[in-house]
Formats: structure tokens, sequence, C-alpha cells
């Protein structure tokens, strides 16, 4: 690679850091057009303990539902991504994820190590996430009991789905 493509390599890497970034942050903040937009409109998202999205209308509208509910608070903590290039100029991401949920209504608070592998395409100018799949790698969900403790519901494995205790 020349000076000038190495240059935009890195601009591209920062882009699709922000990128992810960007939509941890719409969850944490329950910015539905901000998650959306970080998405292409035929985005596959696939994650363990959700049904498998052809789009991201069908997503944003679960997340809506789910997340954006008073009495959720949730934190979405990314660590620091591994990007590779594809020779079409895509690119690829792992990323791991911490997941902090408390849950006023089901009194519960959740926490999970997650793992994300996506794929980004740049279009017009942007990159955008094409593919997102993330799956659980530890759990801990506990129940708020009527003495105000914590009590442990799992620890290890996630139930299969999601907000299921």
């Amino acid at each position: 690679m020349d000076l000038e493509q190495r240059i935009t390599r890195l601009e591209d890497d920062r882009a699709i850091r922000d990128l992810k970034m960007r939509y941890l942050r719409a969850a944490d903040a329950k910015d539905p057009q901000a998650m959306r937009d970080c998405f292409r409109p035929d985005a596959r998202i696939l994650f363990e303990g959700f049904p498998d999205f052809d789009n991201r209308e069908d997503f944003v509208a679960i997340y809506e539902q789910f997340g954006c509910q008073p009495g959720i608070f949730d934190i979405h903590h990314g660590g620091t991504g591994i990007l590779s290039w594809r020779d079409d100029g895509s690119a690829d991401g792992w990323w791991p994820l911490y997941f902090h949920n408390i849950n006023l209504a089901q009194q519960t608070v959740l926490q999970l190590g997650v793992e994300y592998a996506d794929h980004y395409v740049k279009m017009d100018g942007r990159w955008w996430i094409a593919e997102s799949r993330s799956w659980r790698k530890s759990c801990v969900m506990q129940r708020i009991g009527d003495d105000g403790l914590l009590h442990n519901v799992a620890i290890g494995t996630a139930p299969d789905i999601f907000g299921e205790n």
C-alpha cells in the first residue's frame, strides 16, 4: 500500500470503531433513530437469544419494544475490537462486550459477557454495519428479593431466551 492508501485505511479503521461505539451508545441512550442509522437497511442481525433479523427495521422495532421501556437501565461496554480487511474493501470486526442490565419491572439484574462478529461495508462515503452476530460467553442473572437483596438465578450459562428467568 502506498501512503495515501495507508492513511485511508487508518481513517476507515477509526470510522468503523466510531460506528460500533455509536451503536452501543444508541442502545444505552434508548435512541432508536441513532441505532437505525448504524445498520444498512438490509442488515442481517443474528444475536443469540433473539430471533434472526434480515433488516434493520424489524430489529429496531424489537429493540424499542424491550429496550426503550421505563425502568430498563442498560450499559453496553465495548472492548477494543480487532478489524480485518477483505479484498473487496469491506471489513470484519470482532468485539468483546460487557452488558449490564437492570430491569425494574422484572426486578432483575443481568450481567453478560458477549462477543460480536460484524461485517462492515462502505457505501456513499460512510461505513455501515451489514451484518452483526453476537453470542453470550457468560452470565450472572440475579433477582431482587422481597428482602431487597440480590439472589442468584443463573450463573455461567444464560437462559436460552433473553429476558427469560
